[in-house]
């Protein structure tokens, strides 16, 4: 049984399962908007099985494709393959049990999200690959987590509507521009070992502009899903808190400050989401 136990905990760190609070929100959020309300507790139980069956293949994969690249790079060299205690096999066969989840969950919400779900077994995979040719990396990966807000609107419409899009957007804009303040970590590493990002090529204060424009774009993104699924006033008044939280993220580093980075990258993007989300059940359990 402790050895069941010490696996589990081993996988539940290869998968960073404290990150969920990312995405997930998010795609929750996106439900309660296509449903106008509380979606049917069935809807709810697979969306949250296809996201986790999403997340886990892709981060899982995520650690296997970068093994070699983890246990050089000083910051990640801790991680559960370099240091020995889990095999890169064990760790792939993780991956696709938990895509094969993904797979089956959307297959059980409609026929739309089981066309669409081998294209986001495709796209999250991928950004394993992208840091080793294109600068771009920052942008699949926020493609990916774009997936969670519009795979559960299509899980709940069984179509794709503009609100849905607009919710991706965010969740795009959002990821690219708080992964480009993480990847100011790995600037020397990057530039070492041949790897692509944004802060390699553009440097710290550049890279830190970028971001506050794509969380920018952020805003206008949920704005615009907000307006096109008529939104109460409890909506809005969660996104003047998420602006807020935006301002005191971007507040906490600086070209010559990069100390407080963690706590901008997790802390902050974790209230983000959540904020969203609350606020937005908020206004349909109220309104």
């Amino acid at each position: 049984m402790n050895r069941v136990l010490k696996k589990l905990r081993i996988f539940s760190e290869v998968v960073k399962l404290p990150h969920t609070v990312f995405a997930l929100p998010f795609a929750f959020t996106a439900a309660l908007m296509a449903a106008q309300g509380i979606p049917p507790l069935r809807t709810i139980f697979w969306i949250g099985m296809a996201m986790v069956g999403a997340r886990s293949g892709a981060m899982a994969f995520n650690r296997w494709a970068d093994a070699t690249i983890d246990a050089a790079n000083p910051r990640t060299r801790n991680r559960p393959i370099p240091r020995g205690v889990i095999s890169k096999r064990e760790v792939l066969l993780f991956s696709l049990a938990s895509y094969a989840l993904l797979i089956f969950a959307a297959w059980q919400l409609n026929p739309l999200c089981f066309k669409l779900s081998p294209l986001a077994v495709v796209i999250t995979a991928l950004y394993s690959y992208t840091k080793r040719f294109t600068w771009a990396t920052h942008i699949v990966l926020g493609l990916s987590l774009s997936m969670a807000p519009l795979g559960a609107w299509i899980a709940v419409k069984g179509r794709i509507d503009p609100p849905g899009l607009f919710l991706g957007l965010a969740v795009l804009f959002w990821v690219a521009g708080f992964d480009i303040l993480y990847a100011l970590q790995d600037i020397d590493f990057d530039r070492s070992f041949n790897l692509h990002s944004i802060p390699r090529y553009l440097g710290v204060a550049p890279s830190l502009y970028l971001a506050r424009v794509l969380h920018g774009l952020t805003f206008l993104s949920l704005i615009a899903a907000g307006r096109a699924c008529g939104m109460g006033r409890l909506y809005w008044i969660g996104l003047i808190v998420v602006l807020f939280l935006f301002a005191y993220e971007h507040s906490l580093v600086s070209p010559k400050d990069l100390s407080k980075l963690d706590i901008a990258f997790f802390n902050m993007n974790g209230y983000i989401s959540l904020t969203v989300f609350f606020f937005t059940l908020l206004d349909f359990l109220i309104s």
